[in-house]
């Protein structure tokens, strides 16, 4: 009977993984100044990015919460590995990206993270 019960607990055991890619967490506080258009341009611009990039797999772009409160968007890519992260930020479509993007930011705050 208790071989059963731990059959039980073991299979009811959430599974996960710890991936080597690295994740690129951005939160935005937007200029006082930047409109809608731009916005949505520097936000749509990192999925054209994104197409560009060799190694950047996935990107986050609605936000459910963002923290500190004054803080608008947040963006999260997702690299294949360190290597392709390390990469990314002299790639020529990073770079076009960027001066869109820093031209109506205010402030960012960025964590980047791996197992």
């Amino acid at each position: 009977m208790l071989v059963l019960f731990g059959a039980g607990v073991l299979t009811g055991a959430n599974t996960f993984g710890t991936p080597k890619s690295v994740l690129q967490v951005i939160t935005v506080k937007w200029k006082a100044d930047a409109t809608a258009e731009q916005k949505a341009a520097a936000i749509d611009g990192v999925k054209k990015m994104a197409g560009e990039v060799p190694g950047l797999k996935n990107v986050w772009l609605k936000p459910i919460k963002v923290q500190p409160r004054e803080y608008n968007n947040v963006i999260v890519m997702e690299f294949e590995d360190q290597a392709a992260f390390d990469k990314y930020a002299d790639d020529p479509a990073h770079r076009a990206w960027e001066k869109s993007y820093l031209a109506i930011r205010e402030e960012s705050r960025t964590q980047d993270v791996t197992n």
